[in-house]
């Protein structure tokens, strides 16, 4: 493949791993839930397993992520982490006191008491998908930083990229287009654990619980995703003149990607009709339990395809708000031909690790989850 090629190859696959990411933070999901489904201690511990044996997958995909970003487009690595630290700190965060809580929480001597560590996994699983979610949408909407390459020569101080205010991107947290993203992904993972409990968990009550919980959750990620993607359709958005590499606004823009890219457009609407019958079908056919897998892969094409937008038919990706002549795009944010040559290599191991990951994934769900495992004192239990 030559250079072009290439770059949109690895848009392909952090886009890709996007997908994934959102797809498993259901764990979040569950977490943000465990005390208004789990009723009593033993009904929590249950919930808390079910999310337990998966949470480091998220982990995974969320490291794999950014270490696929900082490899093909190190540039906006160094824009968006060393930029927006503080929003990407808070998400970090979050995830470490979800890492201690998992690991802690039922060992003996714990003096913080479980309690402690159960609301730790609340805020991880309130915080992480929203705050995601408004990463993402910075992606449509814009930032606020500059970049001048020139400054690279300065021995004092060469750097590249540097942020236009104070906030370093808790600004992000201010745009209502970007939080209505971010509650859409929260209440998407809220969905999918629902959906991963009925097919994870063997309980009558709770099953009961799950089903319920559905309705409420899913009107209320309808009314935040579509305000969102009817906004993003309407939105003037960041285009990319081919020739000149210039940056200008442009009326629909991301509209106008979806009809000249007709894959991109077939692969977003079919996402979003899996979503909507894994959930449909789950609330329709109560014994139906792999409504999990429909709406699983439909998340992962929807997202992929948003991204695909974003970042393909001369688009900027990570547009800048304070310059257009900054945003980045696919031509002038990558690693260099070698770079992106070598990696390409180093990702046809990919299907392998995804293969390991059914594997594993199979393994650990041979069995539903059920009250008489949690009772067992030989097993491993969270």
């Amino acid at each position: 493949m030559d250079y072009i090629c290439l770059q949109h190859y690895w848009w392909f696959i952090i886009s890709l791993l996007a997908g994934l990411l959102v797809f498993l933070l259901f764990v979040q999901g569950g977490q943000s839930m465990l005390f208004s489904l789990g009723r009593t201690a033993l009904e929590q511990k249950m919930l808390t397993n079910s999310t337990g044996r998966k949470w480091e997958f998220t982990f995974t995909t969320l490291v794999t992520f950014g270490g696929a970003f900082f490899a093909s487009f190190p540039l906006f690595y160094s824009t968006s982490f060393g930029g927006a630290y503080w929003l990407w700190m808070m998400i970090l965060f979050s995830f470490v006191i979800q890492a201690v809580s998992y690991e802690f929480q039922s060992h003996m001597g714990n003096v913080l008491g479980k309690k402690t560590y159960q609301v730790f996994l609340i805020i991880n699983g309130i915080a992480a998908p929203i705050l995601l979610g408004v990463a993402v949408a910075t992606f449509f909407t814009g930032s606020e930083f500059i970049v001048n390459k020139d400054q690279i020569t300065n021995i004092t101080m060469p750097v590249i990229s540097s942020w236009t205010n104070p906030l370093h991107g808790l600004e992000a947290l201010g745009n209502g287009w970007n939080l209505c993203l971010g509650i859409a992904v929260f209440f998407l993972s809220r969905l999918l654990a629902l959906l991963y409990f009925i097919n994870n968990i063997d309980d009558y009550i709770l099953q009961k619980r799950f089903h319920k919980a559905l309705y409420n959750n899913t009107a209320l990620f309808l009314l935040f995703f579509l305000t969102f993607i009817v906004h993003l359709f309407w939105m003037d958005g960041f285009a990319v003149e081919p020739q000149t590499q210039v940056v200008f606004m442009q009326p629909n823009k991301y509209l106008i990607n979806l009809f000249e890219m007709p894959a991109v457009a077939a692969s977003f609407v079919i996402g979003v009709l899996l979503v909507l019958g894994g959930i449909l079908t789950s609330m329709i056919k109560h014994p139906f339990k792999h409504g999990i897998w429909f709406t699983g892969i439909g998340t992962v094409v929807t997202v992929l395809s948003l991204l695909l937008l974003a970042g393909y038919n001369n688009t900027a990706y990570y547009p800048s708000t304070s310059d257009l002549q900054s945003s980045l795009t696919l031509t002038n944010s990558s690693s260099s031909l070698f770079t992106l040559e070598t990696m390409g290599y180093v990702s046809l191991f990919i299907p392998f690790v995804l293969g390991y990951i059914f594997y594993a994934w199979r393994a650990i769900d041979l069995r539903s989850i059920s009250a008489e495992e949690m009772e067992d004192k030989n097993g491993h239990n969270y």
